[in-house]
C-alpha cells in the first residue's frame, strides 16, 4: 500500500503514556490468558483487566511508542482515506457521514464502552463513536497469526470503520434491541453477521481505495484475505483447543470472512452487504 507522505487524519488521539499505562502484569501471562478468553469465547476479559489495574502501579511507555512514530503515522493515513472514500459513499446515498475519532493507546483504555485492554484486540464503541487499537496487536497479528503486511493492517482498521457505518446506518441500535429477546446462541449468530457485514464494508473501502486513490500494491488484497483468513473463529478455536464449537462463533468462520471481503472488494456496492436478510433484525 502506497501511503507514505499522504493525507493524514487528524480524527487520531494518541493516549499512550497518558490516561491508560502498560500494566504490571509479569511476562504477559495474564495477557495472553485474556486474549484467549475473548478471541475463542467471545467474552470481553476488560473485567479481569479492570481488576488487575487497580492493583498494579502503572509503568511509562516504552521509547519506541512515541507520539510521531510510523505507526501512527500509517493509522492517520488510512483512517484519512476511510473518511475520504465513506463521505463519498454517504453523499450518494444522500446521507451524511460523521468521522470517527480513532484513538491509540497502549495495554488497557477507557471508553464509553467500559475499560479495555489490548488482549480484546482493536474495537469500535458506538457510544463514543470511537475506534480503539493498541498498535502491539499488529505484532500479535504478524508474529502469531501469520497475517503481515500493510494492507493486513489496514484491513484492521477498515473493519472497524465499518462498524461505525453500521452503527451510522442504525444496525448497532438494532443490535443492542436484539440482545435482549434473544438466548446467547442466537445473539452469537446474528454478532457473526455483524462482523461479516463490517468485512464486506472493509472490502467496499478497498475496492474505492483502488479505484478511486489508486494507491493499492500488488499482493495487497492478499494480505487482507490472509488476515481475514487467520482470524476466522473456527480456525482460531481449532488452535486453541483442538475442536470447534459454531454456537459459540461470534465473527464468523475463515471461509465467511473472506468471503464478504472480497464480495465487497469485487462489488464495490454497498447494497450487496445484507448479511443478515431474512428480517433478523426487524
Amino acid at each position: 500500500m502506497q501511503w507514505f507522505g499522504r493525507r493524514e487524519s487528524d480524527n487520531v488521539n494518541d493516549e499512550r503514556g497518558g490516561g491508560g499505562g502498560r500494566l504490571a502484569i509479569g511476562g504477559g501471562v495474564l495477557g495472553l490468558i485474556a486474549a484467549a478468553i475473548y478471541f475463542f469465547t467471545g467474552v470481553d476479559p476488560s473485567a479481569l483487566l479492570n481488576q488487575v489495574a487497580t492493583n498494579r502501579p502503572r509503568q511509562e511507555q516504552t521509547a519506541n511508542n512515541g507520539p510521531e512514530d510510523a505507526g501512527k503515522h500509517f493509522v492517520r493515513v488510512v483512517l484519512a482515506d476511510t473518511e475520504d472514500i465513506w463521505t463519498k459513499l454517504f453523499d450518494d446515498m444522500g446521507k451524511t457521514y460523521e468521522k470517527p475519532q480513532l484513538t491509540i493507546f497502549n495495554d488497557y483504555v477507557q471508553s464509553a464502552c467500559g475499560t479495555a485492554s489490548s488482549a480484546s484486540g482493536p474495537f469500535y464503541c458506538p457510544g463514543d463513536s470511537q475506534v480503539y487499537i493498541d498498535l502491539s496487536f499488529y505484532d500479535e497479528l504478524k508474529n502469531r497469526f501469520g497475517a503481515s503486511g500493510d494492507f493486513a493492517q489496514a484491513y484492521v482498521i477498515a473493519h472497524e470503520v465499518g462498524h461505525h457505518v453500521q452503527n451510522l446506518l442504525g444496525v448497532s441500535r438494532k443490535m443492542d434491541q436484539a440482545r435482549s429477546r434473544l438466548s446467547e446462541s442466537a445473539y452469537n449468530k446474528l454478532s457473526v453477521k455483524l462482523e461479516l457485514q463490517a468485512d464486506f464494508y472493509a472490502g467496499v473501502w478497498a475496492h474505492y481505495e483502488q479505484s478511486m486513490k489508486n494507491v493499492l500494491d500488488k499482493g495487497d488484497i492478499e494480505e487482507a484475505l490472509n488476515a481475514a483468513n487467520a482470524i476466522g473463529d473456527d480456525r482460531l478455536q481449532k488452535q486453541a483447543q483442538g475442536h470447534v464449537e459454531p454456537d459459540s462463533f461470534t465473527h464468523g468462520t475463515s471461509a465467511q470472512r473472506m468471503y464478504w471481503f472480497k464480495k465487497g472488494y469485487e462489488t464495490g456496492d454497498i447494497n450487496q452487504g445484507d448479511t443478515f436478510g431474512n428480517g433478523d433484525l426487524d
